[in-house]
């Protein structure tokens, strides 16, 4: 069995995408730019706020500095946190697998989401004490599908578990630039068909795709691990 689980936030436990995307066009309309729901998803959806703000101001041909990236970052943060207090949604199975994977091993969070929404969430979905360790936007300087997250969480498993069994551990991912910055990491990744098909997520190098977190049973996931690791 998997010695560790490294769970994405977003798409993946919290469904909370379209509290993101109406934080976005919150924060954008002054500047007179607007995100319909499809670019979001096909175009943003895999950045950390800084990453997508880039991305959308330089596609409304308006390329920022830094120093906006930044701002926009902020503004951002408290439109999302009051929203998400209104009432965050979260998948079926969420509490329940973040419980059962803790029971087999540690548990960390690797997301381009801000540590105060994932922080958030997981006291929200009551289960932040069986959650190890966040690795969260501000942590690294880079998003998804740049394996950064992925590498640093592999380096705090191995000061808890050892590097033999951190290599082993077990990545859930939802979206395709973090399937690609699992796989780059040199981890296993499961993937959950919440916001892309499984034939998406398959064609991405997912090792394997469940339809959601109830179809990441112990025995799906245990015989995943023997036909990767036996």
């Amino acid at each position: 069995m998997f010695p560790a689980t490294l769970f994405d936030y977003n798409g993946v436990l919290v469904d909370d995408e379209l509290v993101h995307l109406d934080a976005f066009r919150e924060v954008l309309e002054p500047l007179g730019i607007s995100v319909s729901e499809a670019d979001y998803w096909d175009r943003y959806l895999g950045y950390d706020d800084a990453g997508a703000f880039r991305a959308i101001l330089s596609d409304a041909g308006q390329p920022p500095s830094d120093e906006d990236v930044s701002k926009l970052v902020e503004a951002k943060r408290p439109v999302y946190l009051a929203r998400a207090r209104g009432g965050l949604r979260f998948f079926g199975g969420a509490a329940e697998i973040v419980q059962r994977r803790a029971a087999h091993g540690p548990v960390g969070i690797v997301s381009g989401a801000l540590a105060s929404e994932i922080e958030l969430g997981l006291e929200l979905l009551d289960v932040r004490k069986e959650v190890a360790f966040i690795v969260s936007a501000e942590t690294t300087s880079v998003s998804k599908p740049d394996p950064a997250g992925y590498l640093m969480a592999k380096g705090l498993l191995a000061e808890a578990i050892g590097e033999e069994a951190a290599a082993l551990a077990l990545v859930v991912e939802d979206s395709i630039a973090g399937i690609e910055a699992a796989l780059s990491a040199r981890l296993a990744c499961a993937a959950v068909a919440h916001s892309y098909s499984g034939d998406e997520l398959r064609a991405a190098g997912a090792d394997f795709v469940a339809s959601n977190l109830l179809g990441l049973t112990d025995e799906a996931l245990a015989e995943l691990y023997s036909r990767l690791y036996a």
